[in-house]
């Protein structure tokens, strides 16, 4: 998908979402991502298309262009709240990581909380974003990063699960995670076998699970 002046055709039905996709192509200019040097532009506009193709409404699309504002650039919850109103600067803010909280694992865990939290419109952003994600993983050559990578998405398939099983992102995510361990660079030969019940540990790079089997073993979601 090309950034520069390029809106999707999907957009020109979705006034807030265009307006969002614009907003979030000037606050993540220059931006890379690490792993390939592709713009880092590309991820938000995959995430508002997936919603897009899921029949979200257009105010939940233009959460999804905007979603990594907070994290990743200089602009508030305020400056999104003036611009796009309460409820979608409400959305971004759901899925956004608390930064002052140490550790990954313990940042995540707060993140699905949060999420959980904050209802089906944003489980439904959330989706959109760990599919993007998860298409990534094939580009992570960190081994230890890409097991505890994969534990949160885990994670976030089995709350996604439980929460909005009907959503078509809910089986498009376990697809690409699927994918992420068959495909080239998986770890499916090197998941540890669980105990029922046995928590994964995200922070020390342990290999996890398939999908399938946390669905199956019912693995906690947190």
């Amino acid at each position: 998908m090309g950034t520069g002046r390029i809106i999707p055709g999907w957009a020109g039905a979705c006034p807030l979402a265009r307006t969002a996709l614009r907003f979030a192509r000037q606050a993540h200019a220059g931006q890379r991502r690490k792993a390939d040097g592709a713009a880092f532009i590309l991820h938000p506009f995959e995430v508002a298309s997936l919603l897009a193709d899921a029949g979200a409404p257009d105010h939940v699309i233009a959460a999804g262009a905007l979603h990594d504002v907070l994290e990743k650039t200089a602009a508030t919850e305020a400056d999104l709240r003036e611009r796009f109103g309460g409820r979608i600067a409400a959305l971004v803010s759901a899925v956004s990581e608390n930064k002052r909280i140490a550790g990954y694992s313990a940042r995540k865990a707060a993140l699905r909380d949060q999420v959980a939290s904050a209802g089906q419109e944003a489980l439904t952003l959330f989706a959109a974003d760990k599919i993007s994600k998860a298409r990534e993983l094939h580009l992570e050559g960190d081994t230890r990063s890409r097991h505890r990578r994969l534990a949160h998405y885990e994670r976030c398939l089995a709350l996604l699960q439980e929460h909005i099983p009907e959503s078509p992102l809910v089986g498009a995510l376990e697809a690409e995670l699927e994918e992420a361990y068959a495909g080239p660079g998986g770890v499916r030969s090197g998941a540890r076998t669980r105990e029922r019940g046995e928590p994964l540990d995200e922070g020390k790079g342990a290999a996890p699970v398939p999908p399938t089997t946390l669905r199956r073993e019912g693995a906690p979601t947190a």
